[in-house]
């Protein structure tokens, strides 16, 4: 059916307003503003995990336990709320609950400065997490109101980069602060650039909302929160005791799986979940979410146990243990930014498969490094590590948010966020429990010079290790520091092995079930835009 040439053509319905539109790429900055905030800050923990868990005054004496608790604890009440905080951004305005976000996790970064004991810290990184589950879907949701479909790949990828930007500043950052402040300082730092943020965002963010929003689903909530701690205190106890047979560790993972079973069996039921279900039977947003969780567990175990490779055995300063990190945050702001002229002209399927085989190439290769690794050799490797990376996230992020409708822009943000979290959470779990496990059998055969009082702290880490052969001095204790640099990098070269079968296992799912290259058009079709009073100044 054809137009009489006599008629005018009916005006595309505006997306957003002009005076918005206009100004999208400084909210793409503002946004990417926030993303940094919460980055930094877990980027900035990694090199200073080995500061803190001296004694005091240096730091504050925590375990490994301890440390993996302080990064765990944000990271859990992060994912927990993340379902409610995209529900909550798109019921009352995506610009308010990035406001209330960001000042939360503000007060929570003073109050982990100053914090006297590693349940302190614990405690107020859990209220960092808090806030930051309220910044972090707001942001992906107003990029998704505020930029054109065609235009959103291109400014995802931007928003991805600044992760990049996040991981290159957050090292060194703390690095400088390390070596001239108090440990606390990392955390301090944050309250200027929050001030920043919340004067750019009070100015610049439109707000936005779903014009029908669901109801709150609490006890969808509180299911997953409960079942995620249960499980993953299950996982880092048992590497604690170097034994998963253990009845406390077998009911605090067995009961996590089965809260996280009547948690999906509540969503599938409920008139209001915190989930909807139904997104997953589409094969490619399950699969890109399986791939968000995937990289992000295998990195975020090996990034754990990294910065005790960089400074324990290879023996750098924070701030050159971040320098070294740098390749990998580069090569991310170099590559993720543009990820999406690959995929235009090679699909998502195989530039998302060939990142994942980049990152899983990048893992395997610490099963390489001793204790004489050339440090170009290093560089490299994050470097590849990087560029994989850059080529899977964007491309996920882009499948997962626009599988959904533009007016579910939080609750996709939301899924986006948790899969990523939860992986990252259950990585540094699992492989530093891994970790753990291995480097506990392979040095307890050296701890017979030890005083028996002491021999199972010593055992737990490398950091508790080098603790006591420094108190035994420097000729009785060189033996002890051999054996304790060789058991680590034993157990290293296991558990990257571990992360890069992870990684694999991502690559075939990707291959398998993610779109590919799309068919070429001549013409797309005419978007259908929801009214341009649901954004407003």
């Amino acid at each position: 059916m054809s137009i009489p040439s006599g008629a005018p053509a009916a005006p595309a319905v505006p997306h957003v307003p002009e005076a918005i539109h206009r100004r999208r790429w400084w909210i793409l900055g503002v946004l990417m503003f926030s993303v940094l905030i919460v980055v930094l800050d877990n980027s900035i923990l990694n090199v200073a995990v080995k500061t803190i868990a001296s004694p005091a005054p240096t730091g504050i004496g925590a375990t490994q336990s301890e440390l993996e608790w302080a990064i765990n604890s944000y990271t859990l009440v992060f994912a927990g709320l993340l379902f409610t905080a995209g529900l909550l951004g798109d019921r009352i305005g995506r610009k308010k609950v990035l406001l209330a976000g960001t000042l939360v996790f503000g007060l929570g970064s003073a109050l982990a400065a100053f914090s006297a004991s590693p349940g302190e810290l614990i405690t107020w990184r859990a209220l960092m997490g808090f806030g930051a589950a309220f910044v972090m879907p707001a942001t992906l949701a107003v990029l998704m109101n505020v930029f054109e479909r065609d235009e959103q790949p291109r400014a995802i990828g931007i928003w991805a980069g600044s992760v990049g930007l996040g991981i290159a500043i957050g090292p060194i950052t703390g690095g400088v602060l390390l070596e001239h402040f108090w440990w606390g300082s990392i955390f301090l730092v944050n309250v200027p650039v929050v001030v920043l943020a919340l004067i750019a965002m009070a100015i610049l963010v439109p707000d936005s909302r779903d014009p029908k929003p669901g109801k709150v689903d609490p006890l969808g909530v509180g299911l997953s929160i409960v079942g995620l701690v249960l499980l993953v205190y299950g996982i880092i106890r048992g590497g604690e005791l170097a034994d998963f047979t253990d009845t406390t560790v077998i009911l605090a993972i067995a009961g996590g799986l089965l809260v996280l079973a009547g948690f999906v069996w509540h969503e599938k039921r409920s008139s209001h979940p915190a989930i909807d279900i139904t997104y997953f039977r589409k094969p490619a947003f399950s699969a890109a979410v399986a791939a968000i969780a995937l990289v992000f567990f295998a990195l975020m175990g090996v990034t754990f146990f990294s910065a005790f490779y960089l400074q324990s055995v290879r023996g750098y300063s924070a701030l050159q243990s971040g320098l070294l990190i740098l390749p990998l945050a580069a090569a991310q702001m170099v590559f993720a930014p543009r990820a999406r002229l690959v995929v235009d002209r090679f699909g998502a399927r195989a530039v998302c498969t060939a990142g994942m085989l980049l990152v899983a190439a990048g893992l395997a290769s610490f099963a390489l490094f001793d204790a004489g690794t050339p440090v170009w050799v290093m560089c490299l490797v994050f470097f590849v590590q990087g560029t994989g990376m850059a080529h899977i996230m964007p491309p996920v992020t882009v499948a997962v948010m626009q599988a959904l409708p533009r007016e579910k822009a939080g609750s996709g943000s939301a899924i986006n966020n948790t899969f990523r979290q939860v992986g990252g959470a259950l990585g540094i779990a699992v492989l530093g429990s891994v970790l753990s496990t291995v480097y506990r059998g392979d040095i307890e055969g050296h701890l017979g010079a030890v005083p028996a009082g002491v021999r199972d702290v010593a055992g737990e880490s490398i950091e508790a290790t080098l603790g006591v052969a420094e108190k035994l001095g420097p000729v009785a204790g060189k033996p002890l520091v051999a054996a304790a640099n060789d058991a680590f990098i034993s157990a290293m070269h296991v558990t990257a092995l571990g992360s890069a079968a992870v990684a694999l296992i991502g690559a075939v799912v990707v291959g398998l079930f993610l779109p590919g290259r799309p068919p070429a058009t001549t013409e797309a079709p005419e978007e259908v835009r929801p009214p341009a009073e649901q954004l407003t100044r």
